[in-house]
């Protein structure tokens, strides 16, 4: 009668315990919010096994501690538990647990970890690592059962159970949080496109996505654009117009096919238009059929007015060459032809005509080699140290031997620094600066050339009392394509302040222009870095012999079977302080590699029985050496 007695006593205990589980579970489940179904694991197991304290504690993708959730403690107490100095060391033990752990005498546990247990008031412990598909996500333990007895079997079954309800909860909610983040990124990125994205649902026709810049592209048609669909025509570059109102767009979206770079000009009712640059897709369900159309647009008015800004720019140029040119060519034919035979004064007039003429193309040609190369990324400088006061005056003079009457007024402090610069091109920056300056203000006017040190650079300024400029038109005046009005509309005019940014830009200096308005005048400022200041005679950095006697012991291999080719390309590497190694024979290339160890590897193109680019696949010897290929051409 005892044993039936015991073993009801038995159901009745385990009925009471499955049942207290049962009803955390569903307590468990009832919440979305992690923090909350957290809190509601960790309270639960420590109630159904009957622990003082319990702790969840989760892990970031570096294994640091990352949220510490309680269960019975004070606030004091808390605070203690997150204080203790060797928290980290026994956080770092329990995340390498592979499994579940109990101890029946804690203190003793954590001096054997080699851990002062103060902190802890506890006797025993129960702990298991939470995994959720192999990914330790944090830990979960319990101390301290009641009346100081050890943790049962049953009671690492509950915690293992609530363990693995806590992993799959943590990592739904980090990918939760993960694809939330995602979302976002990505609504933000589409959303701050410069390119118009909207995605159509092929059932409905109706948008589902709407980016701002398609916003925007839809509002130059009307105020709704779901309402201006039906009665808009579409009129692709290949001459195929569609009436959206005559089919149901649901039908069309339906048989979308993919589109590229398809110019097509949408037209509403009301004579509204705009032409757009379209890419589209479907995006099929399992089934094959359409479910949505991605589309991008992309406004092609600025790109036109940029266009017909190039063709107004051609055009220009056209003329500008072409006034000078029609004058050399009726000079020289006067001077060819006249009868009877002109006077020697005549003849000096139009061979005057023919020279300055002739200066005015250099000039502008100039100018559009210089724009192209700075368009190109292939301008080259050669900076050096030298005194601004003389590259003014350089400017200066070049700009009073062209017949200009401006009183240049120059403005320079005595302690300026010297100036890392090309000398030639920023004498030719401040000539086009002066040059700018006189063109926009009366002869009676001073030009002012000022400048002071900013850190380290030294900033230049050309300043006039002449016509100013607009506020408008400040952010352009440095566009090639910009132009003013009237004589403002010189082809050179614009090249002048395009190509003065370029040539300051690659000396690492910036540019800028200010004025206050219509009629007060204009400020031009440009920086140059300053020139690095010698070092005391006892602590001298490097000098030009110690670049060179670097040079000296720098290799340079040469391979090229044109004996006149290695001995120019010889003779020009010693001039330059290398040690050149020249052979014509590629079988020898291996081994003075190998023994000389050349820096680099100069590399004829065209080489008897193949090319250097064979040769580089068949040797590894040069895949470790950086190879300038040569190659000449009669």
């Amino acid at each position: 009668m005892n044993d039936i007695d015991e073993l009801r006593r038995r159901n009745e205990a385990l009925q009471e315990r499955i049942s207290r589980l049962t009803a955390a579970i569903l307590r468990v489940s009832a919440s979305l919010n992690l923090d909350t179904v957290l809190q509601e694991i960790v309270d639960s197991a420590r109630a159904l096994t009957g622990a003082r304290y319990g702790f969840i504690m989760t892990m970031d993708d570096r294994g640091r501690l990352q949220e510490l959730v309680s269960s019975g403690l004070s606030k004091e107490e808390l605070q203690r538990v997150l204080t203790w100095p060797e928290g980290q060391r026994l956080y770092e033990h329990l995340r390498s647990l592979s499994r579940p752990l109990r101890v029946a005498d804690l203190p003793r546990y954590l001096e054997s970890l080699g851990l002062t247990p103060t902190t802890w008031h506890s006797r025993t412990l129960q702990a298991t690592p939470m995994y959720h598909r192999g990914l330790h996500v944090g830990s979960f333990f319990l101390d301290n059962k009641e009346g100081g007895q050890e943790f049962t079997d049953a009671d690492e079954e509950a915690l293992v159970l609530f363990a693995s309800q806590a992993a799959v909860a943590i990592a739904n909610a980090r990918a939760y949080r993960d694809e939330h983040l995602a979302r976002a990124r990505l609504e933000a990125l589409i959303d701050t496109s410069p390119v118009g994205v909207a995605v159509l649902d092929a059932r409905t026709a109706e948008f589902t996505v709407f980016n701002r810049e398609a916003r925007a592209l839809g509002e130059r048609l009307g105020p709704s654009l779901t309402d201006v669909l039906d009665g808009m025509t579409c009129r692709f570059s290949d001459g195929r117009v569609i009436v959206l109102g005559e089919y149901p767009l649901a039908e069309q979206l339906g048989g979308a096919e993919r589109i590229r770079a398809e110019e097509v000009e949408f037209v509403v009712p009301d004579g509204r238009s705009v032409k757009l640059l379209i890419n589209s897709g479907p995006v099929r369900g399992k089934d094959g059929e359409v479910e949505s159309v991605i589309v991008t647009a992309q406004d092609l008015a600025p790109l036109e007015k940029l266009e017909r800004s190039r063709t107004e720019f051609l055009s220009l140029v056209s003329h500008e060459l072409r006034a000078p040119l029609t004058s050399i060519k009726g000079a020289s034919t006067t001077l060819l032809t006249a009868s009877p035979e002109l006077d020697p004064a005549e003849q000096r007039e139009f061979a005057r005509i023919i020279d300055e003429q002739a200066d005015q193309m250099r000039g502008l040609i100039g100018d559009l080699l210089d724009t192209g190369r700075i368009d190109s990324g292939t301008l080259s400088i050669k900076p050096e140290s030298t005194q601004l006061g003389a590259l003014v005056d350089r400017a200066r003079n070049t700009f009073v031997s062209g017949g200009r009457r401006h009183a240049i007024l120059i403005d320079l402090p005595p302690d300026l620094p010297p100036v890392m610069a090309d000398r030639r091109r920023i004498v030719q920056v401040l000539n086009n600066l002066l040059t700018n300056a006189a063109r926009h203000s009366p002869e009676s006017s001073p030009i002012r050339v000022e400048a002071v040190r900013e850190g380290v650079h030294v900033a230049i300024s050309v300043s006039d009392e002449g016509r100013g400029v607009d506020p408008e038109r400040l952010p352009y005046l440095f566009s090639k394509h910009a132009r003013g009005d009237g004589e403002d509309a010189a082809v050179r005019h614009g090249l002048g302040l395009a190509i003065c940014k370029g040539l300051v830009e690659a000396h690492g200096g910036r540019i800028r222009a200010e004025s206050a308005g219509v009629g007060r005048g204009a400020c031009f400022t440009f920086t140059v870095p300053i020139a690095e200041e010698m070092p005391p005679e006892g602590g001298r950095g490097a000098t030009a012999g110690d670049a060179r006697e670097e040079r000296e012991s720098t290799r340079i291999l040469v391979i090229d079977d044109d004996p006149r080719t290695l001995r120019f390309v010889r003779d020009a590497l010693s001039r330059a302080g290398f040690a050149p190694l020249v052979t014509g024979d590629p079988l020898h290339l291996a081994r003075l590699i190998q023994t000389e160890r050349p820096a680099l590897v100069l590399l004829d193109l065209m080489l008897p029985g193949g090319d250097g680019i064979e040769l580089m696949e068949q040797l590894p010897e040069l895949s470790e050496l950086p190879v300038i290929f040569i190659s000449g051409y009669d």
